[in-house]
């Protein structure tokens, strides 16, 4: 079982430093990946939270943290994908797969933030679609060493790319969400599963899913990674914007953590994100330092 743990780049801390401190201190406490969240405008829900308070861009985050940080996997849960060109997408995250020697994780998603979509001009109902077939053409980049594409959206051949990700055949895209569309996607184009506040019963049932649809597809089963994110009550309470329904862990309750996430891994999850969803440093380096003293060495 592999433990890692958000990095509040979205939770409105003034001064940057805060954030990015937080990657070498998981390193140092034994966690095994860190992870940085997805929106470019703070409307919906994150203004409400947020206002006009930060909210750090996730590649600039994990690009500083590449370079203060030797071993720990970097990862997105999620980007939002349709947000992004998937030619210059490709081009970065390839570029800080070099910089970080091999230790990115794509964790994808299609997005729910309608003013977002709005604000973006992107017909959220082409999401979907746009999600599929980025995957696809960043992976053609990735791996071709002369790239074509071909599509409405798309089209290019006869040209190099580089650099090519450290990671081969390519950089690692954990498939996010939970609904019908993203079973689908998660089984026929993923590299991974990796839901977010999902119980382990269903976490069980779904992922049996998951494999049926890679089967029927093709691909073999072994090559998938299952992941979750769970929300981590950094004040007692569940901290997520949305944590009504959502399974959580309590963050000062560690024998009661390490056996949810045992649950987890009977469950088939090879790797648990945590979530400290706050912007309280004290209270993330808290919980952060908890979890590494009573919860990481009873997985080891």
């Amino acid at each position: 079982m592999k433990i890692g743990v958000t990095i509040p780049n979205n939770w409105g801390i003034d001064n940057p430093q805060q954030v990015l401190s937080f990657g070498p201190l998981a390193e140092d406490l034994g966690y095994d990946s860190v992870w940085v969240m997805d929106h470019l405008f703070n409307t919906g829900y994150i203004r409400e939270r947020l206002e006009d308070k930060p909210y750090y861009h996730p590649l600039g985050t994990l690009s500083y943290l590449a370079a203060t940080t030797k071993k720990v996997l970097l990862g997105t849960s999620v980007l939002v994908l349709p947000y992004h060109n998937p030619v210059e997408l490709a081009k970065y995250t390839a570029s800080l797969d070099q910089m970080s020697g091999g230790r990115v994780i794509l964790g994808v998603g299609v997005g729910a933030m309608t003013e977002e979509f709005q604000a973006l001009g992107i017909p959220m109902r082409q999401r979907a679609s746009l999600t599929d077939e980025s995957i696809k053409l960043m992976r053609e980049l990735w791996s071709d060493p002369t790239p074509s594409y071909h599509s409405r959206r798309w089209d290019f051949s006869d040209l190099y790319f580089s650099p090519k990700p450290v990671q081969k055949p390519y950089i690692p895209i954990w498939v996010g969400g939970s609904s019908p569309g993203a079973l689908n996607r998660a089984g026929t184009l993923g590299d991974g599963w990796h839901p977010s506040g999902i119980s382990p019963e269903e976490y069980s049932l779904t992922k049996r899913e998951i494999e049926d649809l890679a089967s029927a597809s093709g691909r073999d089963t072994g090559d998938l990674t299952w992941s979750v994110r769970v929300e981590v009550q950094v004040h007692g309470r569940p901290s997520s914007d949305r944590a009504a329904g959502r399974s959580s862990l309590p963050g000062d309750d560690p024998p009661r953590m390490a056996g949810a996430i045992d649950a987890y891994a009977n469950a088939g999850v090879e790797h648990v994100i945590l979530a400290l969803n706050s912007g309280d440093v004290d209270s993330i380096t808290r919980v952060m330092e908890s979890v590494a003293k009573g919860v990481i060495p009873q997985l080891l």
